[in-house]
């Protein structure tokens, strides 16, 4: 026993190692998380003070634990042994593969970082890039929610650009959890994104056993009483207008809602923007006919290095006005008293007709929908828009805070800075080539003047 063993010096520092992990894994690591944990918990508990809607315990739950208990849920296990016995697979595979998707959606939500620098951030560069209104009365509605039914916000989506805003603006009152769809999962954004609270969707996959996965991750966090934030459009609109809203987050929320008997508040917000950071790429991919489109990297680093030069030299004057409106809260429970005979597709016509009366009007689209009649001067463009205001303004609609001379000019300087509209003889008009991205701009008020039509919903 006390002979002397001579070993080589790899294998010793091997076994070294070996020792070190094993002792990390069995005595440090569980003592470092214990103590981060406790930590976390106590700034959750911080927070919640504060928070209008304080951070559900769903939110905070361990991640594995998320995941192993939306792998044994009783619905999944029956979609994952169907499967199996459909497939002509194990069962052990099937539910492997559940396992699989469950990793890939669950979050792994930090406080520190969502409320530490996350909200700091979109502050930061909402407040850089764009001038940010919202009225006093919408936030101050926000903290009059009711606690006692779990909060959805139902959003029209204009740019990605939603996310930091959104996130922002409502940091003051909840944690908001997004669906993120599979552009971020990509290294080290999905970590972040994860962080964040979100959690990742695939728009493609359509089987049975994922959709039941992420049908009832939805339905436990909405339960559980997270704020939730979805986008019904299900992606970028490609011509400014609202696009055709798709069911399926908003059927699983309401489907678990309606099979425990109780009740989701969904709240309709509407923003608009001057300018949309990725605009030309989606009047790209319209006129091309596909989505599939991604900015190549010299595109995003010229337009980095644009915006960075602007910044260094004082150049840079934002881009613009950037609006956010609250629409009239919609209880699910209320919704089915009414109307018990309607569908999902009810469901959400009813909220994207909310979300279209309030679409922020903007001097950009104002001016973008003159300039496209006919070219005209600056003083028949603030005649138009003049006509156009007093329009809307008996439609009840949420119009500019500034005068018409303002906002015209402003207006026309933001076009004919990005070389869209330039001024002649008969007037500013639309630069060749330009038509479809100003219309794009023009489209996202054009409903307001056509009595707020809504497209038709269409099955996940």
């Amino acid at each position: 026993m006390t002979r002397v063993v001579e070993v080589p010096l790899w294998l010793f520092v091997l076994i070294l190692l070996f020792a070190a992990v094993t002792f990390a894994s069995h005595f440090l690591v569980p003592s470092v998380r214990w103590f981060l944990r406790r930590r976390m918990e106590r700034a959750v508990e911080r927070l919640n003070r504060r928070l209008a809607r304080p951070i559900a315990p769903f939110k905070i739950a361990r991640r594995h634990d998320m995941i192993e208990r939306l792998v044994y849920d009783p619905a999944v296990t029956r979609i994952a042994t169907e499967t199996a016995r459909a497939e002509g697979i194990p069962e052990n595979v099937a539910f492997e593969t559940a396992r699989r998707y469950a990793r890939e959606i669950v979050p792994a939500f930090s406080a520190t970082l969502y409320f530490g620098w996350g909200a700091r951030l979109a502050r930061w560069l909402s407040r850089t890039l764009y001038r940010v209104r919202i009225d006093e009365d919408d936030l101050r509605r926000l903290g009059g929610l009711p606690r006692e039914a779990p909060v959805v916000f139902v959003i029209n989506h204009r740019s990605n650009m939603d996310y930091v805003l959104v996130t922002w603006l409502v940091s003051g009152q909840a944690a908001l959890s997004y669906a993120v769809g599979e552009w971020a999962r990509v290294w080290p954004l999905s970590g972040l994104v994860r962080m964040m609270g979100a959690y990742f969707i695939r728009r493609r996959n359509h089987t049975p056993l994922y959709r039941r996965v992420l049908a009832r991750y939805v339905q436990m966090a909405t339960e559980g009483g997270v704020t939730q934030a979805i986008f019904p459009e299900g992606a970028l609109s490609l011509d400014g207008r609202l696009g055709t809203p798709r069911l399926g987050l908003l059927s699983y929320i309401a489907e678990g809602v309606r099979e425990r008997g109780s009740d989701v508040i969904f709240v309709p917000v509407a923003l608009n923007y001057d300018r949309i950071i990725e605009d030309r790429f989606l009047v790209r991919a319209a006129q091309t006919g596909t989505r599939r489109f991604r900015p190549t990297a010299g595109e995003v680093a010229g337009g980095l290095g644009r915006l960075l030069r602007a910044r260094l030299t004082g150049r840079f004057r934002g881009f613009g006005t950037v609006r956010v409106a609250l629409g009239e809260t919609l209880s699910l429970r209320a919704f089915d008293a009414a109307r018990p005979e309607a569908g999902i597709e009810a469901l959400a016509e009813e909220l994207m007709a909310r979300i279209a009366r309030i679409i922020p009007v903007l001097p950009v689209p104002l001016v973008a929908r003159q300039i496209l009649r006919a070219p005209a001067s600056t003083s028949e463009i603030e005649q138009g828009i003049a006509r156009d205001l007093a329009l809307l303004r008996e439609q009840g609609a949420v119009l500019p805070r500034r005068d018409v001379r303002t906002l015209t000019r402003e207006a026309l300087t933001l076009l004919a800075g990005r070389a869209m509209i330039a001024e002649g003889p008969e007037g500013w008009a639309v630069r060749p080539g330009q038509e479809a991205l100003l219309g794009f701009y023009a489209g996202s008020v054009a409903h307001l003047f056509e009595g707020c039509p809504v497209r038709d919903p269409v099955p996940a």
